[in-house]
């Protein structure tokens, strides 16, 4: 049994999805469909740059996803590959609304306008440089939280991302990053000043929270396809209400993608399709269980080679 996988923020580039955008007809009327949603030329932005504005969450959210759907919907109508097929569908953070909309649970229109509003208050939740996420490499998330739980009197930080066996993100104020930061660096643990101006999936997110709720509750959410996997729980969501409640959550809940992979894994998954741009998610896989087959489709030869 195989899954979809779809990727989220820090998978961009400028140029993603060119190839399919040349070759498909279905790809440029998704690319014009998007602009005229959003009033906003993102086809440009994500053909042609540049790469600051690209990088901006209000534009990059939106923007992978529509390399995601595009690809999807290449894969069933131009190469009669049917990724609903699939067990479940789970996406990474943003890559969660990939997964439900290319699943049929919310349409390409509204996925687009909601994308650009959660980036827009994510992006604006906190002022800028006042916050940012710390990717701490080789540990494990028992280790990280005896830290964190050690020093929350003094440091308000949280896992954002549990993304595989070594790689887990952190979120909080910048002053208290740069502290845990040196508390790691003395324990002998490797960790990085990510490239994000605000902080993700933690509890300064609150002002994304109240923002998202008004614009969900307003969403047009239909039952779809396949069964998807949250990142709030890791396991099944029950139910369109449960949906939307767990996107709400999920701005400031730890993404469980570790989690999520091997409860897909231990419900008889043995093959990972993702969906996007880049090969992040694949990545995580590989690192979470070597043994399970994993497919990256990027290109149109990626697309001819793939079996299901």
């Amino acid at each position: 049994m195989f899954s979809v996988i779809f990727p989220g923020q820090g998978s961009q580039i400028v140029g993603m999805g060119k190839e399919f955008y040349d070759k498909f007809d279905l790809v440029k009327n998704l690319f014009k469909q998007a602009d005229d949603i959003l009033n906003l030329s993102i086809s440009k932005l994500v053909l042609e740059g540049p790469k600051e504005e690209l990088d901006l969450t209000v534009n990059t959210q939106p923007a992978i996803f529509l390399i995601s759907y595009s690809i999807f919907n290449v894969a069933k109508k131009e190469f009669n590959i049917d990724l609903n097929e699939a067990k479940y569908f789970a996406g990474h953070s943003l890559g969660e609304y990939s997964a439900l909309s290319c699943a049929g649970y919310l349409d390409f229109s509204e996925t687009l306008k909601i994308l650009r509003v959660r980036g827009d208050a994510m992006q604006n939740s906190v002022p800028k440089g006042q916050g940012g996420m710390v990717a701490v490499l080789g540990s494990t998330i028992d280790v990280i939280e005896k830290i964190l739980n050690e020093n929350n009197e003094n440091l308000k930080v949280q896992i954002a991302n549990d993304n595989s066996e070594g790689q887990i993100v952190l979120s909080g104020k910048t002053e208290d990053l740069e502290k845990l930061m040196q508390i790691l660096r003395e324990n002998l643990i490797k960790n990085i000043k990510l490239p994000v101006s605000a902080p993700f999936h933690c509890d300064l997110m609150s002002n994304a929270i109240k923002t998202m709720t008004e614009e969900l509750n307003k969403l047009n959410f239909k039952n779809g396809k396949n069964k998807l996997i949250s990142n709030v729980t890791a396991n099944e969501i029950k139910d369109l209400d449960e949906l939307k409640n767990l996107l709400i959550k999920q701005i400031q809940n730890r993404v469980r993608w570790r989690e999520s992979v091997i409860n897909m894994i231990e419900n008889d998954i043995n093959h990972f399709i993702e969906i996007g741009p880049g090969k992040v998610l694949s990545g995580l896989v590989k690192r979470i269980n070597k043994n399970v087959k994993i497919d990256t489709i990027n290109s149109q030869s990626d697309m001819e080679s793939l079996k299901i």
